[in-house]
């Protein structure tokens, strides 16, 4: 079952054209543009890129502009350009607020080849400061190969109460650093991978078939990947099994915190990827785990069970912050 996404309340945007955002200097209020998607037409946009379209390349902190989605599915590829900062992408309700497409790895692109994985991503988010709420992100190709339901290049980029749905690849975080919190995000094989940094805070990983959680290319100087805090792992059926992870890349660093994984997680836990020397390199460890699922006595021995000190240690901030005093729980 999948876990409740509760939408939130606009009560932000309740007092009229200023708001007030959190940067690194501290708060400031700044006047804030609204454009309305609806697909019935009683909005001023019909399809989401064109708002995105209307959004200006000076936004800035002074600047920012929310698109309110109405309820509606949106079948459109999206691209949010490296110029348009601080875009609040925001849904009334993730459940009946869907963006979808459904390209796929093995279609044939203008140069008469395969489009590749890189290319099939239904959403593409390539500019910072970004934030989604409320909102369904799909690849609808089903399981045909690798089929992106977003790719995110932008840093500073947070989901809040999203789903993501696809199968093989759902989500590319490529680089920068992404903040999920209370997200649903479903798939089978290495549908959460890239080289970015990215806290996952009290989300749900549905695994459909057999198959691989994370794929993480976590480059050697970056001390943090994929950190899953208070995370839960539920199976479409009690017979899939799958892997927390295996590494896209020689460092993949990839953390469990206090999850509730049931039987559908392997009971060692991770794969190397059929390459033994990235037994030496991998960075995955685990606090906590609870469930059918968590069985640290079996895990393979080259991944490490945190101390409770260790563990206290990963925190939001500490894995996302840096010296532009980013705070994305705020």
């Amino acid at each position: 079952m999948e876990r409740t996404i509760i939408s939130r309340t606009m009560a932000s945007f309740a007092l009229g054209p200023l708001v007030c955002l959190s940067i690194a200097a501290g708060r400031a209020c700044a006047a804030q543009t609204t454009l309305v998607v609806a697909a019935d037409g009683t909005g001023q946009y019909k399809t989401v890129q064109e708002a995105i379209n209307a959004v200006p390349q000076t936004t800035s902190p002074n600047s920012p502009v929310l698109i309110r989605v109405k309820p509606g599915t949106y079948k459109e590829l999206i691209y949010v350009q490296r110029e348009k900062h601080f875009v609040r992408l925001v849904g009334e309700d993730a459940a009946k607020t869907v963006l979808t497409y459904d390209l796929n790895a093995n279609l044939t692109g203008p140069n008469s080849k395969p489009i590749g994985t890189f290319r099939t991503a239904s959403t593409v988010i390539d500019a910072d400061d970004f934030t989604a709420e409320n909102i369904t992100f799909e690849n609808s190709a089903g399981p045909v190969g690798q089929a992106l339901a977003i790719r995110v290049d932008g840093d500073r980029v947070a989901f809040r109460n999203c789903r993501f749905l696809g199968w093989q690849d759902t989500i590319l975080l490529n680089r920068g650093r992404q903040y999920f919190e209370n997200c649903y995000i479903a798939g089978h094989v290495d549908f959460i991978f890239g080289g970015a940094t990215a806290f996952f805070d009290h989300c749900h990983l549905h695994c459909l078939r057999d198959g691989y959680i994370t794929a993480a290319s976590t480059p050697e100087h970056e001390p943090f990947g994929f950190v899953f805090s208070h995370c839960q792992i539920t199976g479409a059926s009690p017979t899939v099994k799958t892997y927390l992870g295996r590494p896209w890349r020689p460092f993949a660093n990839v953390i469990y915190l206090d999850t509730e994984m049931s039987e559908v997680v392997r009971p060692v836990g991770w794969h190397n990827w059929d390459q033994p020397e990235r037994e030496r390199t991998v960075r995955y460890a685990e606090y906590g785990s609870t469930g059918a699922g968590a069985n640290p006595r079996a895990r393979v021995a080259w991944a490490r069970q945190l101390t409770k000190a260790e563990a206290k240690a990963i925190t939001v901030e500490k894995v996302l912050g840096s010296a532009d005093g980013w705070q994305p729980k705020r």
